[in-house]
C-alpha cells in the first residue's frame, strides 16, 4: 500500500492525498492544519473517499478515526481516538461532521486516522452508531466492487447538479444584460447537496 489510497477534503481547504505518517502498512495519519487566515472559520465537515482506481483488499474496509491529543493536565497519556465511520466497497465516500473543538477552534492541527480493517468489523461498529450505509461495506458474497467513476466524471456531475439547481435563480442586471445568480442561491444549493451526500454518499457515482 505504498501508493495513496484515500483523499480528504476539509470544507474550504484543498484536498489531501498524502498521509502525514504511516504507523503501520495498513494505518495512516493525516494532520490537517488550521485555516491559513485568522478570519477564516475552522472547518466543521470533512469528506473522505477512496481515490479513483483504488481497490482495498478483499473483505476489508477503511475505518475513520478522529485522533484526539492528550489532555494538557496529563500530557504523558497516549492520544485517544474516536470512531467516526467507514468507507469501502459499495460506500466509497462519506462526509463527517466534527465538533467545534475537534475542528480546530483551539488553533491546533486536526488529526484523522484511517485504518484498513475487516469489513465486517467496521460495518458492525457503524451499525452500533447508526451510521448510514454500514451494510454497503459487506457486499453479498464478500466480493468487492471497484469504483469505476473517475474524478473528472464526478466533477462533471457536481457541476451539472449545481447548474440545474441554480438555473432557476438566474436573472439579469446592468446594461449588458449579464446573467447573475444570488449568493444565497449558491448557499442553498450547497446545503441541499451536502445533505444529500450525507444521506447517500454514492449518488454521484450513479448516472442519474
Amino acid at each position: 500500500m505504498s501508493q495513496p489510497l484515500f483523499g480528504l477534503v476539509p470544507a474550504g481547504l484543498p484536498v489531501l492525498t498524502t498521509p502525514t505518517s504511516t504507523p503501520t502498512p495498513t494505518s495512516f495519519l493525516y494532520a490537517i492544519p488550521p485555516p491559513p487566515s485568522p478570519s477564516q472559520k475552522p472547518f466543521s465537515h470533512i469528506v473522505v473517499f477512496l481515490l479513483p482506481g483504488i481497490t482495498l483488499p478483499s473483505g476489508t474496509a477503511a475505518a475513520i478515526y478522529l485522533v484526539m491529543p492528550p489532555s494538557p493536565s496529563a500530557p504523558q497519556q497516549q492520544p485517544e481516538s474516536k470512531f467516526l465511520g467507514g468507507i469501502g466497497p459499495g460506500k466509497e465516500s462519506a462526509i463527517f461532521k466534527l465538533s467545534a473543538a475537534a475542528a480546530g477552534e483551539s488553533g491546533g492541527n486536526v488529526v484523522l486516522g484511517i485504518s484498513v480493517e475487516p469489513a465486517e468489523s467496521v460495518a458492525a461498529r457503524m451499525t452500533e452508531g447508526s451510521t448510514a450505509g454500514a451494510g454497503a461495506l459487506v457486499p453479498a458474497g464478500g466480493q468487492q466492487k471497484p469504483s469505476t467513476t473517475t474524478t473528472l466524471v464526478l466533477a462533471q456531475r457536481i457541476i451539472k447538479n449545481a447548474f440545474n439547481f441554480l438555473a432557476s435563480f438566474s436573472g439579469t442586471t446592468g446594461a449588458g444584460g449579464v446573467e447573475v445568480v444570488p449568493l444565497r442561491a449558491f448557499e442553498e444549493w450547497w446545503k441541499r447537496f451536502e445533505a444529500r451526500i450525507s444521506a447517500d454518499p454514492g449518488f454521484l457515482e450513479r448516472d442519474e
